[in-house]
């Protein structure tokens, strides 16, 4: 008892010395720098990631369609696929560490120089165990623990994108509403200054040119009309794939009435490493990549198995009926790689390469973070500082337009005044409605790129 007590005391200092038991120590630090020198640096934890997506979409609408695609949106369900084959693959690998049995019933006929036939069968159960003592199993199994928490953090960063895409997708929709209904009022009041030019045109006032140039501004508004509803009706198709349904119209609020968290907190850059299911998932890859490497080296070391049989027989020659007499027997056995045609050391040049793949996948994905969570941030920042000067520049335009459209009544400007006036105001009145769903995309952005929307 005690020599085996010792073998095996020696046998866990070997490996450990060996390195291949070691074990994959997690990613701890992040740059402090990584959402960039624009950003200030916190020491909060307040993370706008850390809110469900119920508290930062409050649109009774939008969080019904939320909760739709979360049930029936065919990647998160792939991804849910993904997660179980990660699962069985784990199985294996647990039970890779017990040992395996088999029944092998067998027979023989057999007869020497034209002599009696002899009949002999055996039935054995047969069994091996293969001794994990150079950690090839062990480390196959920290592996596979690694790639299902990998599945599982492709899974949320598909449901993360899920919940992203049908707010952007929603929101664009509200922004093609408001501007189609400005487009819609432009035209009514186009219209009316069409008739006001043409009696103008009638009474002597104006020519036939001012009347032709604001009827062609009409029937280019009336276009854009058009454009606008085909914009909606492809949106509205984009959004019903995203809920793995038939194109529909969709029910949903007004863009004015939309109301998003105000306090764009982002936590501190070392949050990412939990946070981000894209990063999670990059360092996952390189724990695998570390283990598969630990499994390459494990190689070059022998392996123990232990086998054996037990059954009857019927010692060559009796009545098959007989039960005969019961065999057991008992196999070790020890196979170390001697040569193999350079195969193993192969194998771990190309795992050593593959770790460091993978590691500077983590490092990119670690800026990628970084820099979508600063893309963000001014998105938003720029939507807010516009939305002040659009405010003033739609008050100028419409003195300009009611004060042009005036004094064109009483002979005092030309037509020309009051078409440039017209146009400059519906276009800064529907770039104002693409700027406050920058500033809404600015928080979802931001919401999305600091892991938010996780289960």
């Amino acid at each position: 008892m005690r020599k085996e007590i010792l073998i095996i005391i020696v046998a866990a200092f070997a490996l450990n010395s060996c390195g291949i038991y070691t074990k994959y120590k997690p990613v701890t630090e992040v740059p402090e720098d990584l959402y960039g020198e624009e950003v200030a640096a916190s020491d909060s934890t307040d993370n706008l990631g850390n809110l469900g997506w119920r508290e930062v979409f409050t649109d009774p609408y939008l969080r019904e369609l939320i909760e739709q695609g979360l049930q029936s949106n065919t990647d998160l369900q792939s991804a849910q696929w993904r997660v179980k084959e990660a699962e069985a693959t784990l199985m294996s690998a647990k039970l890779a560490f017990l040992p395996s049995f088999a029944l092998a019933p067998q027979g023989t006929v057999s007869s020497f120089d034209g002599g009696k036939a002899t009949q002999t069968y055996s039935v054995p159960v047969t069994a091996s165990w293969e001794l994990d003592i150079f950690g090839r199993m062990r480390n196959a199994k920290s592996q596979a623990e690694a790639l299902l928490e990998q599945s599982h953090d492709y899974r949320q960063a598909v449901r993360t994108q899920l919940i992203a895409s049908i707010a952007n997708v929603y929101y664009t929709l509200l922004m093609l509403d408001e501007q189609l209904a400005i487009s819609e009022r432009t035209r009514q009041s186009w219209k009316e200054t069409v008739d006001a030019t043409r009696a103008l045109m009638d009474a002597g006032l104006a020519n036939e040119a001012a009347v032709s140039q604001m009827e062609a501004t009409y029937y280019s508004i009336s276009t854009s009309l058009l454009d606008l509803k085909e914009q909606i009706n492809q949106t509205e198709n984009s959004l019903s794939l995203l809920l793995a349904e038939s194109p529909r119209s969709v029910e949903r609020g007004k863009l004015e009435r939309q109301t998003l968290p105000d306090h764009l907190a982002v936590g501190i850059p070392v949050q990412m490493l939990s946070n981000r299911p894209d990063v999670r998932r990059a360092e996952h890859s390189l724990e695998s990549a570390f283990y598969a490497t630990n499994q390459a080296r494990s190689a070059f070391y022998p392996s123990i198995v232990l086998g054996g049989s037990a059954g009857w027989t019927n010692s060559a020659g009796s009545m098959i009926i007989n039960p005969g007499k019961f065999l057991a027997t008992a196999i070790g056995s020890l196979t170390q790689p001697l040569f193999n045609r350079g195969a193993n050391i192969a194998q771990l040049k190309i795992a050593k390469a593959q770790q460091e793949e993978a590691k500077l996948s983590f490092q990119q994905a670690l800026l990628n973070a970084g820099s979508e969570v600063n893309d963000a941030l001014v998105k938003y920042q720029t939507a807010r500082d516009k939305a002040g000067l659009f405010e003033k520049q739609i008050a100028s335009l419409e003195k300009a337009y009611e004060s042009t459209s005036l004094t064109m009544l009483y002979g005092n400007t030309t037509y020309l005044e009051v078409l440039t006036a017209q146009q400059s105001l519906l276009s800064a009145q529907l770039t104002q409605v693409a700027n406050r769903f920058m500033e809404i995309q600015g928080v979802i952005n931001l919401y999305q790129a600091l892991g938010g929307g996780r289960e």
